[in-house]
């Protein structure tokens, strides 16, 4: 497996080394900073009172309103300021009490601006992540918080080098792929330990990671994929008409791939070690036909489980085009739900393909481990044998 595995290893930190951003503003960045006024924050202010008021067409009528609140943070602390709320922010609930946050303009004409910006939600996301954090530590206890620090470390060479490359000059396809493997590698060995049985999972994932990439650019290349398919990518366009748009969606289809290809490989990997321990008189063959019996219950309810993910994902696009009066065969092949279909597709495939392979490479290195034991423990039994005869 080393010689995999040191390569590819070797492949991903030069990778990284190569293709790490510059940390100089790209070009997008640039463009959307000319979107917010300079000196622009988010400050939390509480609502002190609140008038309603019907706004909207004739034929719509709707309920507007008129919060006066005071700023609990920032330049403007303790500032009383009046803000107007959209009729989807009042008929979300507002009370007396509530937080919200607040754009803050500093070079506004006359002193500070500020505007409704969002709702507050921290004690929600909060107190579910240390809820999640503690369950996790108590059913899967060490190995349930290493992998806590593996997630850590998966969203900072996302948010570090993955997301800023794509934005960059760099090729997506390039820049997915490194940042995907140096997750896996720092990811499986965090929270499974450093043994044989992780390092064929390892290279079931990358198998699996590789096969993406390369269906995954046939398939956008032949369907001719475009990308500018929602509102945040017709953003980005405006922002930077020159970023490649075809190479985000293979980026996005990688991407994706990552934690379904774990979930499959590492259980796949557990399986055959665990058949092996239980009986090692079983051959190779007898291994990995065993092992293929679970992987192949592992399949029947994974690949369903990714496309009720991306159903999910993509409902409310699903609810639009049962509104609408065309074939269904025109609208699976749009371009507005290829990239779902190809996507789900894509990863169906390589975490099919990725079963056999990591099945394979496991049982070929139980035997050869137990091969290995078994030479060493004779030979030490030779050594004591002549050392008594003596």
């Amino acid at each position: 497996m080393l010689l995999v595995l040191v390569p590819v290893g070797l492949a991903t930190i030069i990778g990284l080394f190569v293709l790490w951003p510059s940390g100089e503003p790209t070009r997008a960045q640039e463009v959307a900073a000319t979107y917010l006024p300079p000196g622009t924050t988010y400050p939390d202010a509480r609502v002190v009172s609140l008038e309603e008021f019907e706004c909207g067409d004739p034929g719509r009528p709707a309920t507007c309103g008129t919060a006066v609140v005071e700023v609990l943070d920032g330049e403007g602390a303790g500032d009383y300021v009046q803000v107007d709320l959209p009729p989807d922010v009042v008929a979300g609930g507002v009370d007396e009490g509530d937080t919200l946050v607040l754009t803050r303009d500093a070079g506004a004409e006359g002193g500070a601006g500020y505007q409704f910006f969002d709702y507050e939600r921290d004690a929600p996301i909060i107190t579910l992540a240390i809820a999640f954090a503690l369950v996790v530590g108590l059913v899967a206890r060490w190995r349930g918080l290493a992998s806590l620090v593996g997630l850590a470390f998966a969203f900072f060479v996302l948010l570090n080098f993955m997301i800023p490359g794509l934005l960059s000059e760099s090729s997506p396809w390039l820049v997915s792929l490194v940042g995907s493997a140096a997750i896996m590698f720092v990811v499986l060995y965090l929270a499974h330990g450093f043994s044989a049985r992780t390092t064929t999972a390892l290279v079931g994932t990358l198998f699996g990671l590789a096969l993406v990439a390369v269906l995954g650019s046939l398939a956008v290349s032949s369907a001719r994929l475009t990308g500018l398919t929602s509102e945040e990518t017709t953003t980005l366009n405006n922002f930077d008409p020159t970023l490649n748009f075809s190479g985000l969606v293979l980026a996005g289809i990688v991407v994706a791939g990552l934690g379904v290809l774990n979930d499959v490989t590492i259980t796949q990997a557990s399986a055959v070690w665990q058949l092996h321990e239980v009986d090692q008189s079983m051959t190779w063959r007898e291994l990995y036909d065993r092992g293929m019996t679970v992987g192949r219950d592992h399949i029947a309810s994974t690949v369903y489980t990714i496309v009720f993910a991306y159903a999910g994902a993509a409902l409310p696009l699903l609810l639009l085009f049962e509104l609408y009066d065309q074939p269904m065969w025109t609208l699976v092949t749009s371009s507005a739900l290829a990239e779902e279909v190809i996507r789900t597709l894509v990863g169906a495939i390589a975490l099919v393909l990725a079963v056999p392979v990591t099945t394979a490479v496991g049982a070929f290195f139980a035997k050869a481990a137990a091969t290995s034991a078994g030479e060493a423990t004779e030979r030490r039994l030779s050594a004591l044998q002549a050392r008594f005869a003596r």
